[in-house]
């Protein structure tokens, strides 16, 4: 065979046309027939290319680990409502070992907390943190610490009347009516709006709420009445101390008044203020837990009708009754059918 036959590219006109062509040897003058290789016989190697992110030895140790300002203040928020609930916890398991442990489980009276020396016995049985719901009982114990507050400003006001007395402004009808204040309303106050109020958060009940209402609205009406002081009414309000900063009616007194008097009663009166203005926060927050809770006026008949009718000296006096009306109608009809002679 001819040498044609084996590379077709062998002519020698061929050849000489691409020899004078004068190209660079690439892809156009390859042959991969020829026996020769051509190029050089070295393989191609890239060259390396240089990360610009510098690498850190392995032996480099990290940078420190600082907790920020709010990791630390909510840690220690953590572990303070962690110490709280197991305070409550403890408190709770003390307690209920307590009426565990007592044979009939009648909880004792604990309030008014009297002192051992005194030969008188508590009241009532008070404690917000077991008979009270969680939800409540910050509530209650605000309700408490303002009747407190009441209770601390009617003696203050008592000691009002004592300086009126004694500086000569009055002739002992304030101080007659601030003791009678302290005698009544101070007992009054806790039994007529603070421990229904209790009671109605205790068993959630709408007749305790609305028997709150009333007695508290009549607080809130009184409050006003003695922040205002009006000369007569035995309460050292504002114009009684406008009225002592004047002289009041000591005869003979300076030209400005009674200065010292007159600031006691401005802080009493300024006392009865923020009261009043605390009693009204309460009523519209009570009263909306009151409204939240489903009662109504019906609910609060129908508790009272169950209540009453459970009580057993209530039973007691209408079987009495009803029994005294049997037998006077038994009685008259006996001298209807006796004979007339």
């Amino acid at each position: 065979m001819s040498a044609f036959d084996e590379n077709p590219f062998a002519d020698p006109s061929v050849q000489r046309a691409t020899a004078g062509s004068g190209q660079v040897a690439g892809l156009d003058t390859y042959d991969p027939f020829s026996k020769e290789k051509s190029g050089g016989g070295q393989p191609a190697v890239m060259s390396p290319t240089v990360d610009s992110v510098t690498v850190q030895p392995p032996s480099a140790a990290p940078p420190p680990y600082t907790p920020s300002a709010q990791q630390t203040a909510t840690s220690a928020d953590f572990q303070r409502r962690q110490e709280e609930l197991e305070r409550k916890a403890a408190e709770l398991a003390r307690r209920e070992a307590e009426l565990n442990a007592n044979t009939f489980n009648v909880r004792a009276n604990n309030w008014p907390p009297i002192p051992s020396f005194i030969p008188l016995t508590p009241c009532f049985y008070q404690d917000i943190n077991v008979d009270i719901p969680v939800e409540f009982q910050e509530v209650v114990k605000r309700l408490y610490y303002l009747w407190l507050l009441h209770a601390a400003l009617l003696l203050c006001n008592l000691f009002g009347g004592l300086c009126f007395l004694f500086g000569g402004l009055d002739n002992g009808s304030m101080i007659g009516l601030s003791i009678l204040y302290c005698l009544f309303f101070i007992p009054l106050s806790f039994l007529c709006w603070f421990r229904p109020a209790y009671k109605a958060f205790r068993s959630d009940s709408s007749f305790n709420f609305m028997v709150f209402f009333f007695i508290f609205f009549c607080q809130f009406g009184f409050s006003i009445a003695m922040a205002l002081g009006i000369p007569g009414t035995g309460g050292a309000g504002l114009i009684t101390a406008i009225v002592t900063f004047r002289g009041g009616n000591r005869q003979g007194s300076p030209e400005g008044g009674d200065y010292f008097i007159g600031f006691i009663i401005l802080c009493i009166a300024c006392g009865f203020s923020v009261a009043a203005l605390a009693d009204f926060f309460m009523l519209t927050k009570i009263h909306g837990f009151y409204r939240a809770t489903g009662a109504s006026m019906v609910k609060a008949q129908a508790e009272f009708a169950t209540n009453v009718m459970s009580n057993e000296g209530v039973r007691n006096a209408a079987a009495q009754a009803a029994a005294a009306g049997v037998r006077s109608n038994l009685q008259g009809g006996q001298d209807q059918q006796a004979p007339r002679y």
